[in-house]
Formats: structure tokens, sequence, C-alpha cells
């Protein structure tokens, strides 16, 4: 989906302004050309220990890390038909907030842990001095375990994280005592405190990660000033999280456009290639090819609209 789009264009633009740039994110496949490192880490979750391994490539000037754990592996790969937050729509594994509290500290550890010379102009760990842009409610405990376990040791001591909001929906709201599940003090406890008038999952009190993820981080943004605007404009649009954000302040960027990716003088998807001398002559004779596909009347006067966007309930 869109944030998939936003973690494969924006790092490599970034990389692009001379930044060094990596990327983490689960493994939910065999991805075919990311590497096991052989590094390990051991995370507490919900009182145990657990251990991940990190696996790596570096693609477009950017590191792209994969945190390997069995339960990210199993919901998808060949056991329940890709679905990772449930078996279906609107219902949820019992595990979603283990294993997204996994990658938030999986995430602070790599930077520290990983000695990546894939640049020549950067090498080594990346070490204390980053900023963590964290995306959407799966990485909000990120900057609530930075501020409560790192810091404190005097890690990370100038290390900012920016939270970015794609899709204010989803919240990530669970029953209250689910705090304990967290391993967080509890004086973060009021930053997860959430009360809303729905019976899912429990009735009354919850927590809700995503109204921690903006109060803890050091700015807030989203995709673009429009939704910005949106978010802050009322209970509704804002999905009751608008007064903490109107708290925050937040700052809209409107999502680029990856030019590599979508270049029709190469895309290999176009049947006729084009380019802005040759569009007005080429546009013609795709519609006509697209037309044929979907099973429309073929006539090149007809307009066609596109449209993208998100189809829910």
């Amino acid at each position: 989906g869109g944030l998939g789009d936003v973690l494969g264009g924006l790092p490599p633009a970034m990389a692009a302004n001379g930044h060094r740039v990596m990327t983490v994110s689960p493994r939910h496949d065999q991805y075919k050309d990311a590497w096991d490192t052989g590094v390990l880490a051991e995370i507490e979750v919900g009182g145990r220990v657990e251990t991940v391994r990190f696996f790596h490539c570096y693609k477009r000037g950017v590191d792209r890390v994969f945190v390997d754990h069995p339960l990210f592996l199993e919901k998808v790969w060949g056991k329940t038909g890709s679905k990772i937050y449930g078996p279906r729509t609107g219902v949820d594994y019992m595990d979603n907030q283990f294993r997204f509290s996994l990658l938030c500290q999986a995430a602070l550890e790599a930077p520290r842990v990983l000695n990546l010379n894939s640049n020549k102009y950067f090498s080594g760990p990346y070490g204390d001095d980053v900023v963590f842009i964290a995306n959407d409610w799966h990485t909000a405990l990120l900057p609530c375990y930075l501020k409560t376990i790192y810091k404190p040791k005097g890690s990370y001591k100038n290390a900012k994280v920016v939270f970015c909001i794609h899709n204010m929906a989803y919240q990530g709201r669970f029953p209250s005592s689910d705090f304990a599940l967290l391993d967080l003090p509890d004086n973060l406890k009021g930053s997860f405190d959430f009360i809303d008038g729905y019976n899912k999952p429990v009735k009354g009190r919850k927590i809700n990660w995503m109204k921690a993820g903006i109060l803890e981080s050091d700015r807030v943004v989203t995709v673009s000033p429009y939704y910005a605007q949106e978010l802050v404009s009322g209970e509704d649009k804002g999905v009751e999280l608008d007064n903490i954000i109107r708290k925050t302040g937040i700052t809209g960027i409107v999502n680029g456009m990856d030019v590599q990716e979508w270049n029709p003088a190469t895309d290999k998807y176009l049947d006729v290639k084009y380019d802005n001398t040759t569009v007005l002559d080429a546009k013609p004779l795709l519609k006509e090819a697209l037309q044929a596909e979907v099973g429309l009347p073929v006539d090149r006067n007809i307009p066609v609209f596109g449209f993208i966007g998100r189809l829910e309930e």
C-alpha cells in the first residue's frame, strides 16, 4: 500500500541528498537479495528475551534491513494466505503488539550493532547520532523505548524521532491491561491512555499506540499539507486524536514521486514508451491498448479517467 510506496521511494531520495539512510522492516518473506548479516540481538519483549537476526541488502543508496523472527515469517510465508495483521479483515492476531514491539526495539538496535560498509562515503555502524522516522502506529513504541531504555543509559543522547502519520484511522487500540506487556514504565501510561465509545477490542479504557507515538516524538509530520489540516479539523477526520495533534502540532509534507520508477521513457509495463517529445503520439495508442484490454469500446477520442485511492469498508 501507500506506506510501502513511501518506504520504497523516499529513502533513495534522501540518500541522493547526501544522507546515510537505513530502513528497518519485518522480514515477512525470504527476500531473495537480502542476505543474513549473522548479527543477532537479544530483545526483552513481554517479560521474555527474544533473539532477532538482521538481514540486509543495499539498493539505490539505501541500507535495507529486515528483522528476522519466526513470528514475522510464519504470519505470511505460506501459512496464512499473506495476512499480516489478522486472519481476516477486522480480526487481529493476538501477537500484534508483541511483534511490533519487537520491531521497534530491533530498529533501535540496528544502527548501533550493524557494521555496514555498503557505501564508499560511509562505513561502520551508524552510531548514536541519528534521526528515526517512525511510520504509523506499528512503530509508535520506538520513541517510548528510546526515552526510557536508551537515553537513561547515555545512548542516543542527541537522537530525535519524527513520527509520520500515513493513515490516522489505524491507531493500535488495545485493552488497558495490555500496557503491562510493553515493558514501559508507569509514568508513560498517560501517553497511552484512551477512551472511546467502541466495544472493540474491549469496552471502556484502552491504550492507544498512535497517541503515545504522537506525544513522545520530537516532531509529527504527515503525507500532505491538506491531510495535516484535515487531521486537526475535528474529531471525525482526526479520528478522536485531533485534540492531541492540536497540542503537538503537525507538518504536512506532500508525498513526492519516484521519478525512476514512474518514468514512461523506461517503464516496462508500457507497450509504447514515451517522453515529453513523443507523449502526444504515444498516449492515444496506449489508451486504445488499455480500452481493448479491459473490454471497453476502442476509441481514442473517448476520455479515460484514472483514479488512485483507498477502497475499504
